[in-house]
């Protein structure tokens, strides 16, 4: 086998990984989804989206989703909250701490002190029975039979997941408050989208 038949197997092995891997999410949507959506529809102040590494760069993604679509949010560097940002926090806010494992310390660490504020939190990991899972009062579990990488260690088919979860929830969202695409079309006053939803 050539190197480069080796690596579009191992490509189209990453692919078939992450499909079979939201299929299965898929399948099991509306008990995984439903507590956290609840929170979110209650909640009078933002969705505030905290975690590290390739999780952060997943739960920014995700606030920026939601507030183009209706839900005001924002991310929430773990490391930077935990030396003054959590100021922005706010007592009606909702939190959503993102941890592959579930055990990073620094996104326990803002989960715990926003219990302790009495803001609700949501977990999404692959562990539910992570110490980030048990400090929150809902958990997405984005468990999955493997990463998609060749050495099943890159967070690759755990961010996909996450990255669908929050896309799942954002259309939820949009469902529920009637969000239309006029709104959306003020959101986005610039660039290919905005032109076609403000025509």
């Amino acid at each position: 086998m050539s190197d480069l038949t080796k690596a579009l197997a191992a490509a189209g092995a990453a692919l078939q990984t992450e499909a079979a891997a939201l299929n299965l999410f898929a399948q099991s949507f509306e008990a995984n989804l439903k507590p956290a959506l609840e929170m979110i529809i209650e909640c009078k102040g933002s969705v505030v989206i905290t975690g590290l590494g390739k999780s952060g760069l997943v739960g920014a993604k995700m606030a920026a989703t939601l507030s183009s679509t209706g839900t005001p949010s924002f991310f929430l560097h773990a490391a930077d909250a935990l030396h003054g940002d959590s100021g922005a926090l706010n007592p009606a806010d909702v939190v959503i701490a993102i941890s592959n494992a579930g055990e990073t310390a620094e996104v326990i660490a803002i989960a715990r002190m926003a219990k302790n504020w009495n803001n609700k939190v949501i977990a999404i990991t692959k562990n539910v029975t992570s110490t980030l899972a048990k400090t929150a009062d809902a958990t997405i579990s984005i468990a999955c039979e493997r990463e998609a990488d060749p050495l099943n260690l890159a967070p690759t088919t755990s961010t996909t997941l996450t990255i669908a979860a929050g896309d799942a929830l954002a259309s939820a969202l949009m469902a529920h408050r009637g969000f239309t695409a006029e709104k959306f079309g003020q959101f986005h006053p610039g660039g290919t989208l905005g032109q076609v939803t403000n025509k």
